[in-house]
């Protein structure tokens, strides 16, 4: 068995464990408002560093998780450049709440994050956005990379990003090292059309949540359904719901009877073939694997998911206990945006409900109301991004434009699909609706063999609302555009 978890090169200049520690469970220990001993966490952090765990996972939000990891590297960093190891990697997460983001708003944040760590570098920022229909994060990305540019962010990536996100932000020139999502035996949506995309643009996935908070142990195999309530600690109440929405508790116990005889063929525990299944899908980098620092540890038998491999009757095996299971909808981090809300906290309907829009309404005459989205032609040729009479919404012909004639994703039309769907989804939301509310869509092509391209775009977004919709093929766009999309809704 090895000594350490083995590494892997995430960028040139950035080697990391496969298995990181992530931090994410300090939040949960000081949820009643106590704060844990930042000597006593940063000893826990300089313990698993020693053993070979030498990359954090955290964000600005996760608890006092900088301050400790601060504290660590000011307390015990020095330790390991005496022994010639590499200093130990540091990754966080910005997750602002949606609202102008300007270059002072951008560089607050992250000297915030600088200042707690006690860094002149963050070694990977991840970037994580609440609400897509907020435009807004494509300006952050900007300033972000700006950031990675000048110094202070050696690497960026991003967190819980879809992959049509993702595609705008490869065509707009981001380089992104990372995408960090959920994945687990629980949760397959990555190892699709994600993974396909990352593998293609040199991106990685660091894959959080593949033990289920836990419930893909053998403490939980043969066990019944705990009783509403009877689960305490926010990870397990998450991942709960995820086995909900994949099939009920069945579904768990016939997975976990299969790992557990996976487990004694090589024999390894449960977990050991949990975190291996997603170790082996080929776009992922390193699995995080959370830490309750100073309460449990499991670093000898993490270590385990390294002394074996999953053949080909292994991954059979596991298929077949899952057949019976439903795939999660949507994408990679559509939790967080759209229900079902697969978080610790349930629903965040009210959460995202309290974001400022991004468009402002404006009356017009006749008691109407419309926005414009900041185009100089909106003004010139007299006409609104989108208008609301009664409760109907009409949003005109859209194409990616951003701000006052910015082309986005120029290269790429479902890039551009994608982006043009968020606008629409700000300009509903500006005037009291939802893109569920929407009942005919209307596409404009310029090349129709990038038809499915754009239809997939448009169905990540209208799969459940399945609105009516025409597509045709024109001879061109004004501004060289590849596709225009325009939308109509009736509020109920």
């Amino acid at each position: 068995m090895p000594t350490s978890p083995p590494r892997y090169r995430l960028a040139p200049d950035l080697e990391i464990s496969r298995i990181v520690t992530g931090l994410w469970q300090v939040a949960d220990m000081e949820r009643d408002g106590h704060r844990l001993d930042l000597d006593a966490a940063a000893a826990e952090l300089a313990a698993y560093a020693e053993a070979g765990f030498d990359s954090f996972d955290m964000a600005d939000h996760y608890g006092s998780a900088e301050d400790i990891a601060g504290r660590f590297l000011a307390r015990h960093a020095p330790d390991f450049s005496s022994r010639a190891l590499a200093r130990p990697a540091m990754f966080t997460k910005w997750c602002p709440t949606p609202a102008p983001m300007t270059a002072e708003v951008v560089r607050a944040g992250i000297q915030r994050s600088l200042g707690r760590l006690g860094v002149s570098a963050i070694d990977l920022l991840q970037f994580h956005w609440w609400d897509f229909a907020h435009l807004a994060w494509l300006d952050a990305a900007r300033e972000l990379a700006k950031l990675r540019h000048e110094g202070p962010i050696r690497h960026l990536g991003v967190a819980n990003f879809d992959t049509d996100h993702l595609r705008v932000l490869v065509a707009q020139g981001v380089p992104l090292a990372a995408n960090q999502v959920c994945f687990s035996l629980l949760d397959r949506r990555a190892a699709g059309e994600m993974s396909a995309f990352c593998l293609a643009h040199g991106i990685r996935l660091l894959a959080y949540g593949t033990l289920g908070g836990g419930l893909l142990s053998e403490r939980w195999l043969g066990a019944a359904e705990p009783a509403e309530g009877g689960i305490a600690d926010w990870s397990k109440m998450k991942y709960r719901r995820f086995v909900e929405a994949i099939g009920g508790w069945g579904v768990l116990q016939r997975l976990l009877t299969t790992l557990d005889v996976l487990a004694r063929k090589h024999g390894v525990s449960i977990a050991n073939v949990a975190t291996r299944w997603v170790l082996e899908q080929p776009a992922v980098a390193a699995v995080i694997v959370g830490a309750r620092l100073g309460q449990s540890e499991h670093r000898g038998d993490n270590l385990r998911a390294f002394a074996f491999a999953l053949d080909a009757a292994d991954h059979a095996a596991i298929d077949a206990a899952l057949a019976g299971s439903v795939a999660l909808p949507g994408d990679c981090g559509d939790e967080y945006r759209h229900p079902p809300y697969l978080t610790a906290s349930g629903d965040l309907s009210h959460h995202l409900e309290g974001f400022p829009h991004f468009y402002q309404p404006m009356l017009l005459p006749g008691g109407r109301r419309g926005v414009d989205s900041g185009s100089i032609w909106e003004v010139r040729c007299g006409f609104s991004r989108a208008v609301r009479t009664g409760n109907r919404i009409l949003v005109s012909g859209t194409t990616a434009t951003a701000g006052s004639g910015e082309r986005v994703s120029a290269g790429d039309v479902a890039g551009q699909a994608a982006f043009i769907l968020d606008k629409i989804a700000a300009s509903l939301a500006a005037l009291g609706g939802r893109l569920e509310d929407v009942v005919r869509t209307r596409i404009y092509l310029t090349d129709v063999a990038q038809w499915e391209a754009v239809s997939r775009v448009h169905g990540h977004v209208f799969e459940r609302v399945r609105p009516a919709n025409t597509l045709v093929q024109v001879a061109g766009l004004i501004g060289n555009y590849g596709v225009e999309i325009e939308a109509e809704a009736e509020l109920s």
